[in-house]
């Protein structure tokens, strides 16, 4: 077994988690992230960050991810891919389960921000990646002069269907009630409502996702006003919010609360002393790049008190 204690772990590697580690390694405190999926979180995979300040035109998603990452590693960042499992504390020191293995450190923040809702319909899970996805910017060029099914009309559903005009040749825009997105969105999504290029539905449910023979996806059946529909497609896109991810936290002592999101206090740390939370995955948070950005900022300076407490006793 490894006896290293690390002075801080991260777990995830989005703007929240590099933002912390800016400012921990910075004071030169060793901090090591582990990342299962993207580094840059959703934020990476987002066509286009128009709100983030500094800015004046927007920036893409990824591009403003890989600063983040440049500037964390300039500092002395370590960032490992690896799937958390779970986390235990031991008082001295906090242990991370990293691919089976276990990890040590003195301080722990938990970064791990949010992953997509699914719809659970039968024909989701089957062809993803095949016909159904959860990123435009990801996948949106595959479906050149096609017809598409997006799900949602909140701001991601909207601006995901904004960028997805780029490609297809028509769009129906699946609204589960009522379209939510601000009234930006709107106004741009009804000028392409104008042109022939979207179709909203509203008071629409999608019931499952149909493939051909060959497997290719080919219609969406839903319901709308308790009328059956179908739609044909070439490929369905789905954006109906997002999903603490805490999966691994289950079994362990950390607060959560009824959506399952971290609990944390002013200073961003959890129930568990020496465990912190930022961004996404914290109870309260705004799910906002900017201030998730922020609070990254505000826990590696309440991480560092507290290992300077550590030093004094």
């Amino acid at each position: 077994m490894n006896d290293e204690i690390l002075p801080v772990v991260i777990i995830g590697a989005g703007p929240s988690a590099l933002s912390a580690a800016i400012y921990t390694t910075r004071e030169d405190i060793d901090t090591t992230l582990y990342e299962k999926g993207v580094v840059g979180g959703l934020a990476a995979i987002t066509d286009k960050v128009d709100n983030y300040p500094g800015f004046p035109d927007g920036i893409e998603g990824m591009t403003l991810a890989d600063e983040l990452r440049k500037q964390a590693e300039r500092f002395g960042a370590k960032i490992e891919y690896g799937d958390v499992s779970a986390l235990k504390d031991y008082g001295d020191y906090r242990e991370v389960i990293v691919d089976g293995k276990s990890v040590k450190a003195r301080a722990v923040l938990i970064a791990t921000g949010s992953d997509y809702n699914k719809l659970g319909i039968p024909g989701e899970a089957e062809y993803y990646g095949r016909g159904v996805h959860y990123c435009a910017t990801c996948d949106g060029a595959f479906y050149r002069d096609k017809r598409l099914v997006v799900v949602g009309g909140g701001n991601s559903g909207v601006q995901e269907a904004l960028f997805l005009t780029r490609f297809a040749s028509h769009i129906d825009l699946l609204v589960r009630s009522t379209v939510k997105a601000s009234q930006v969105l709107q106004d741009e999504l009804q000028k392409y409502v104008d042109n022939g290029s979207v179709t909203i539905h509203l008071n629409t449910t999608p019931d499952e996702i149909v493939a051909s023979e060959a497997g290719q996806v080919i219609e969406v059946r839903a319901t709308t006003d308790e009328v059956k529909a179908t739609f044909p497609t070439d490929g369905v896109f789905v954006f109906i919010g997002l999903k603490p991810n805490t999966q691994f936290l289950a079994g362990s002592d950390i607060l959560l609360d009824e959506h399952g999101l971290i609990v944390t206090n002013s200073h961003l740390e959890t129930n568990l002393s020496g465990v912190y939370a930022s961004g996404d995955v914290r109870s309260g948070a705004t799910m906002q790049i900017a201030s998730a950005v922020g609070e990254g900022a505000t826990a590696a300076l309440s991480i560092r008190e507290f290992l300077d407490t550590l030093k004094r006793g």
